[in-house]
């Protein structure tokens, strides 16, 4: 396999010598490295390498190694290659994303030869931003969300996100809190059938972001959860990655003006037919709903004690009294 990589990074780049370097991240579960490769004799001095090792099945920390997670795993990394070749090349310098240069599924092996965003001047990352960085963020999910308005989802999940009822039926059943339980289907239609869907990142938290030095630029990484629908649900997910509770509460109008500003700008730029303003009417409306999806999967996926005062207990509690009128 080493020479399989090496010999996909020549081919690709026209470089004489690939060097590994270093191992950037290792996947969840098991499921393979992401790697830098220096490079020798073309443009460029470095690429990232994706491998994916589909054979690798390793622990999860709350022990939800079922099959059925497996393929859930399996498919996402076919996701992110179609993602990366059909739709990729669609984001501009407002949503960056790295080129893929090149892919390839050997036998158990995915590979994903990715531009080295490090080099292309977003080597920062956090762990904690700034407000200025986190409207760079959302400014990101808004154009990302304005190019993709209105396509289909050809080759992507149909419905994107990583928590998606449909594909987590495990953690819906764990879910202890019956009348949120009872609400889950009512709360994934009320998503799936709001008239504005675009492409959702499905993984936008702050980890997933990389920044430029001043921070006042970023792009995104990690699409395999990449696929249909509302683009609000983006937004509540990476608000909810960013901020403690009692913040997520207390900034929230603000942050959503931020966002529907920028995504106001995106859309009269690349889709100048749709009226913005009704877009984040009904956005605007969904994210509470959007909100509650997400602690939904969370109270499945890791149950514990959930205080009953605290700002998602509250905006859920809200939602599912909404629902049941």
């Amino acid at each position: 396999m080493n020479n399989i990589i090496h010999d996909l990074i020549l081919t690709a780049t026209g470089a004489k010598v690939a060097n590994r370097l270093e191992v950037i991240q290792r996947l969840w579960s098991g499921y393979g490295e992401i790697v830098r490769y220096g490079l020798t004799g073309c443009d460029s001095d470095s690429v990232v390498v994706k491998h994916v090792k589909l054979a690798g099945q390793g622990s999860h920390p709350c022990g939800w190694n079922t099959d059925l997670s497996h393929q859930r795993k399996l498919r996402s990394y076919q996701v992110e290659m179609a993602w990366y070749s059909q739709w990729g090349g669609y984001c501009d310098e407002h949503c960056r994303v790295p080129v893929c240069l090149n892919s390839a599924a050997i036998d158990e092996d995915v590979l994903m030869l990715l531009e080295d965003l490090d080099a292309a001047g977003f080597s920062q990352r956090r762990s904690r931003v700034s407000a200025s960085e986190l409207h760079a963020c959302l400014n990101w999910l808004a154009n990302f969300h304005a190019t993709f308005l209105g396509q289909q989802p050809n080759g992507l999940w149909p419905t994107g996100t990583y928590w998606h009822l449909q594909t987590r039926p495990d953690e819906w059943q764990a879910l202890q809190d019956h009348a949120l339980k009872n609400a889950a289907f009512a709360i994934d239609q009320t998503l799936r059938d709001c008239r504005y869907q675009t492409f959702v990142h499905g993984d936008a938290k702050l980890a997933n972001f990389c920044f430029s030095a001043d921070g006042s630029r970023v792009a995104a990484v990690d699409f395999q959860y990449v696929g249909g629908g509302c683009g609000i649900k983006d937004v509540a997910y990476f608000i909810d990655s960013c901020l403690p509770l009692a913040e997520c509460e207390r900034q929230e109008t603000r942050l959503l003006d931020v966002y529907f500003q920028a995504l106001k700008h995106a859309l009269n730029r690349k889709q100048p037919s749709i009226d913005a303003t009704v877009v984040e009417q009904e956005w605007r409306a969904l994210y509470p709903v959007a909100w509650t999806d997400f602690h939904r999967f969370l109270k499945g996926w890791s149950a514990g004690h959930w205080p009953s005062d605290s700002y998602s207990e509250r905006v859920a509690r809200r939602v599912i009294t909404q629902l049941q009128k």
